[in-house]
Order: structure tokens, then sequence, then C-alpha cells
């Protein structure tokens, strides 16, 4: 099979950077084209230079347009806006669009579901394969205890950190939610001050902890009378994310057109 042909989004950046070290270091996979944002001082650059593995003869430019039109998938960690921006370059260009960006509103969600009718789209709140299993099983588990066992979902990330909770956190959430046969919204607590009076019953809390260089942490935490069973994963490198990545634009190669997520990618089902 013919090797995939590879684009990255914000390559000049840290996550940027390791798209395309494993978009180029990955059997089966190719780096053709790269982009970033308007003035980064990354524009003009070779995109394996920048990622440390030496001249790849892909210059960092700013064309999404054109990047579309040279690759065969595209991967992308950025800003909701240009996340939305790039899904509707992927729909009119029919190429594979892999998203780990979070923090998208539930408009911009819908607006990657309508890009999705025409082309294959990967969005994961955590493109880790372990998240993703983590994920499953946290389902799993809150089907079986019921409403019995309180939920609380505690996330720590670095300081520099823009979004809270995290979108790993409100993927936790969500699997909980499911396996309650509810939906997250109407159960979610999101924080807490002040007098706040007891526990609401079924309640599905977060805690969203800031600091230091931590990469991702987070726990899901079911309590109940005299026990309580905590379920933990703790990221230490952000290679995980694009290991995933690549993973997923490989596996959506020869599907249809609809919007997945890493649960897909594995076999685990929506």
């Amino acid at each position: 099979m013919a090797e995939l042909k590879i684009g990255v989004v914000g390559a000049g950046g840290r996550m940027g950077q390791m798209l395309v070290r494993n978009a180029t270091e990955n059997e089966g996979t190719r780096l053709v084209a790269a982009i970033e944002r308007p003035g980064s001082p990354a524009l003009g650059r070779d995109a394996g230079e920048v990622a440390g593995i030496g001249h790849l003869g892909v210059p960092i430019g700013d064309d999404a347009a054109a990047m579309f039109h040279e690759a065969d998938a595209v991967l992308e960690f950025s800003a909701p806006d240009a996340s939305v921006s790039h899904a509707g370059l992927a729909a009119q260009s029919r190429k594979i669009h892999v998203i780990g960006t979070t923090g998208l509103s539930a408009a911009q969600e819908a607006a990657l579901r309508d890009a999705a009718r025409t082309t294959p789209i990967v969005y994961a709140p955590n493109m880790s394969v372990v998240v993703t299993v983590f994920m499953s099983v946290v389902e799993q588990v809150a089907a079986m205890l019921g409403p019995d066992y309180d939920i609380e979902i505690v996330e720590m990330h670095h300081k520099h950190k823009v979004d809270a909770p995290s979108g790993t956190a409100i993927g936790l959430g969500k699997a909980a939610a499911k396996g309650r046969g509810v939906e997250l919204d109407s159960v979610a607590q999101w924080s807490r001050e002040g007098h706040t009076g007891p526990r609401k019953q079924g309640a599905i809390g977060f805690a969203a902890v800031r600091g230091g260089d931590v990469v991702g942490d987070h726990t899901v935490v079911f309590a109940g009378e005299s026990e309580r069973l905590e379920l933990t994963h703790r990221c230490t490198g952000r290679e995980i994310f694009a290991r995933g990545a690549v993973r997923a634009a490989l596996w959506a190669r020869d599907k249809p057109a609809g919007l997945y997520g890493m649960r897909d990618v594995l076999g685990l089902g929506g």
C-alpha cells in the first residue's frame, strides 16, 4: 500500500513537532506539508529541522488550503476556531482530518459533524490509545456500580493550559454518564465554591488543578459507603498523542465519510 501523505497544522509548536517526527518516522506515512499561523517565527523554515530530525524538504507555510490539496490526511492539535475552519477545508477536498484539539463548544462540535458528512474526521479529546481504553473501562465500571457510588473526576495539567476541565476529563465524564444511561450535561457538577449544600445524588463532579509542567494526570473516583475505587492515568510525555494521531490517520484511510473517535480506531465501538 502506498505511503499516506501527511500534513501537520502548527508544525512549529511542541505538539506539531512531535507530529512531524511521528509522521516521518512511522512506517507507512510521509510528511508532505506543514503550516503555522501567520507571523510565526517557524514560517519558511524546514519542518524537519524545526522538529530536530534534519532536513526534510518540507517548508512550513501558512496556506491551509494548499496543505489539504497536497496531503491525504491532516493532523491537528490547535485552537477550536482553526480546527473548525480546517474541517471545512477537509470536507471540500475530501481529505482525512485528525483533530486532537480540546475546548470545542457544542456548536463547534456540530460543525465538525457537518463536515464529516463528506469526509472521514477522527476527533478525540485525547489521542492516547491507553486513555481510550481508560474511558471504556470507566464506562463499564459506572454501569456496574450504579448510582450508589459517587463519581468525581480530578485532573491536573501544566500551568499554561487554557481550558478547564480538560477535554480528557470531560471525555471521562461522558463515558461515566453513558455507563449510567444519562447525559453528562444533566448531571455534571463543574466546580464547587462557597456553601454548596450536600452532594446531589447522581452528580458527576469535576476538579481541575493547574501547576508546573504536568503533561496530564486524570483520576476517576467511585466513592461508596466504606470503600472507594480510584482509576488513574498519568501522562509523562506528549508523544503518546502524536502516535495515536498517526495511527488514527492510517486507520481512516479506507473509511467512509463520518465523525469517528479513538474508540472506533481501536474497535471499541461508539
